[in-house]
């Protein structure tokens, strides 16, 4: 319990400072800001590890898609995800909820490094322009796309079927998927008292090439994602 505590305090505590650290890069090149987001990347590994003396595994770099346009889809059981995938890719582009860009400072930052924001469950203008968004995203970047096709954070051991959007964006794109299985709720779950002495796995998992139907797409990727994590857990 005092442990944490003390990772809670030192943790956002951290983000916080961070981001108010890199508030004047706001009027500087997005670059600026982007190394702000691995730099927090790096602060939740070190507490982490520090404070909840949690053991980090990365399983299958050989896998990472290079030299191509690809899309990130992982599993998404805390807030670890978001924040540590920043230092193995190269600062990939968040689809998130657009309420989180209400957050103050952090939402700004949400902005600034061009996180592409989307109302679920509604049919709005912004969410009609969403796929122009993100192909003029990949179109103009090297940042990968990432996506949590669960839709939100989950139990370890839920195992909720994947949201259509992973297979749109797939399909729309017709671009390779790189599937990434994360055991993390086991150390920081969404809910409750995280666990001291246990092993977070990320395991980058063999692409999905293009070329799929999205009914093909989505049951490969929901199997390949739920099979991994049934080994890691």
């Amino acid at each position: 319990m005092i442990r944490n505590t003390i990772f809670s305090i030192f943790f956002f505590s951290g983000i916080i400072i961070i981001s108010i650290i890199f508030l004047p890069t706001f009027l500087l090149p997005q670059k600026f800001v982007l190394f702000g987001g691995k730099l927090m990347g790096y602060w939740t590994s070190f507490c982490l590890k520090f404070f909840l003396a949690t053991k980090i595994i990365i399983k299958g770099r050989e896998n990472i898609v290079n030299n191509e346009k690809f899309f990130i889809a992982a599993s998404h059981q805390s807030m670890f995800e978001t924040f540590y995938l920043q230092t193995i890719f190269n600062s990939p582009v968040f689809i998130l909820k657009k309420e989180l860009l209400l957050i103050p400072i952090f939402g700004w930052y949400l902005k600034k490094i061009g996180s592409v924001s989307i109302k679920r469950n509604k049919v709005t203008k912004d969410n009609l322009g969403f796929f122009q968004d993100i192909s003029k995203i990949i179109k103009d970047s090297d940042r990968p796309l990432i996506i949590f096709p669960q839709g939100t954070r989950v139990l370890p051991d839920e195992r909720p079927p994947f949201k259509k959007g992973a297979s749109r964006i797939y399909e729309e794109l017709k671009i390779s998927c790189q599937p990434i299985a994360i055991n993390s709720g086991y150390v920081w779950p969404k809910k409750g008292q995280k666990s001291i002495n246990k092993v977070i796995t990320i395991s980058i998992l063999e692409p999905i090439v293009a070329g799929y139907s999205k009914e093909e797409f989505i049951k490969i990727l929901e199997n390949n994602i739920y099979g991994e994590l049934n080994l890691l857990n």
